[in-house]
């Protein structure tokens, strides 16, 4: 088994989280699968045994146990590649793999767990739930080209050959190493809140320090068997002039190369700050990406009070669509919380207000089908663009029940005001009367 790992530490890791997961999940579920095996024949025994098995590879496999597996595997490789050439080049490919993966899914937990509105500065104002994206908007640029750095010397301190590349060389693609973990390791302080779940997001920037280790470590033993073998190349360092032929002499021990790597980190992120200011990034972009935010631990922004909306879905639509088209008026009050009024929304509760006092009847029933209809449609409503669909298709809706207000009340403008304000209809006459 350990020999099938070290030659495919990426499928076994896989095979191993599916295994896992199917028996976590049949464990847990096997009461369920008796139950319905004994109450309803094996028929519907062996359909609860296959979803069980679909929620363990699918979902407790993929999402709840494969981080770990990953994080095992990293643990074996940076034990075991240190100085074993084989596992190590098994490693580089699994590594790339879990770099993309580990990002993808701490994408997918901050949008379950979180609910992240990704794309949404501090200064928006949200729903519900919903949390500011943990970096600042206007600097994703800067922590997009810090990571690409580090991926990039990543590559080229594994990929390129060691007998042709000078030793500044790999302390550079180092150094491009240690800004990316830095920048994981302030991510994962940035969404920490001490959750169960919060330790998921954690496992990436752990899993980038285990393979910088690794990477750093085994070049560096590379480093110094090549010496050993052939004595002609300390020499062909140690001659020259000038500052590059005085680095690579200093560099032509390889102990001195992860301090090295730190200090020349520093004079490699004031390069690439001054390359992304000639492309419109603030020169303090790396520290504001992470403090000109919201909701987190690094963030120095305190964000618009989110706005809070139920499920009705007109209320879905008064606060999701674009203003221009939905027209939001101003806040009410609905059900003890904050809701974003429109007319629309107004005239429809108006309507209902008038059936319950005059067709009390009629109204349970009508309510009764709007809560069998209405809330399964403002689950559908996820972007603006349906909100505004929902708006027109409603538009004629409005109108009629415009059309029954104007024919039942004398003054019927006097209701739609009041509605989402917690006043009666006799209260707002006596105010305008006063006033």
């Amino acid at each position: 088994m350990i020999k099938f790992f070290k030659r495919f530490p990426l499928i076994s890791s896989i095979i191993w989280s599916t295994v896992i997961g199917i028996g976590l999940t049949l464990v847990q579920g096997m009461d369920s699968i008796v139950k319905e095996m004994t109450r309803y024949g094996w028929q519907n025994g062996l359909e609860e045994l296959v979803r069980n098995i679909n929620v363990g590879v699918f979902i407790v496999g993929a999402f709840m146990v494969l981080p770990f597996t990953f994080t095992a595997a990293e643990i074996f490789l940076l034990v075991k590649g240190w100085k074993n050439q084989g596992i190590h080049k098994k490693g580089i490919r699994f590594d790339l793999v879990g770099i993309v993966l580990g990002m993808f899914y701490c994408l997918i937990y901050l949008s379950i767990f979180d609910d992240v509105v990704f794309g949404s500065d501090w200064t928006d104002q949200l729903v519900n739930s919903q949390t500011h994206t943990p970096i600042n908007v206007q600097s994703v640029v800067t922590v997009a080209v810090i990571a690409l750095a580090a991926v990039a010397g990543y590559m080229a301190v594994n990929l390129l050959p060691l007998k042709k590349v000078p030793p500044l060389a790999l302390v550079l693609g180092m150094a491009a190493m240690y800004l990316g973990v830095i920048e994981c390791v302030i991510c994962g302080i940035q969404v920490f809140r001490g959750r169960t779940y919060d330790f998921y997001l954690l496992l990436y920037p752990f899993n980038c320090v285990l393979l910088t280790a690794r990477t750093v470590g085994h070049k560096m033993w590379e480093w110094d068997r090549m010496m050993e073998e052939d004595e002609s190349r300390r020499e062909q360092y140690s001659g020259g002039k000038g500052f590059i032929h005085g680095c690579n002499r200093f560099l032509v021990s390889s102990r001195r190369w992860p301090l090295a790597a730190f200090l020349l980190m520093w004079p490699l992120l004031g390069i690439l700050i001054g390359i992304l200011i000639l492309f419109g990034q603030r020169p303090d972009a790396v520290i504001r990406a992470f403090t000109e935010t919201s909701d987190w631990n690094l963030s120095q922004r305190v964000a618009p009070q989110n706005v809070l909306y139920d499920e009705h879905y007109l209320c879905t639509v008064a606060a999701g669509g674009h203003e221009k088209i939905v027209k939001p008026q101003r806040l009410g009050v609905r059900h003890g919380h904050q809701v974003i009024v429109n007319r629309q929304l107004c005239v429809a509760n108006a309507f209902e207000q008038i059936l319950e006092e005059r067709t009390p009847r009629f109204h349970r029933a009508l309510r009764g089908f709007y809560d069998t209809c209405g809330f399964p449609v403002a689950r559908l409503i996820h972007s603006r663009y349906a909100a505004d669909l929902v708006y027109f298709l409603m538009k004629p809706l409005e109108w009629i029940f415009l059309a029954v207000l104007y024919l039942a009340e004398a003054n019927p403008e006097n209701r739609i005001v009041i509605q989402y304000t917690g006043k009666s209809l006799e209260d707002f006459r006596k105010e305008t009367v006063h006033n």
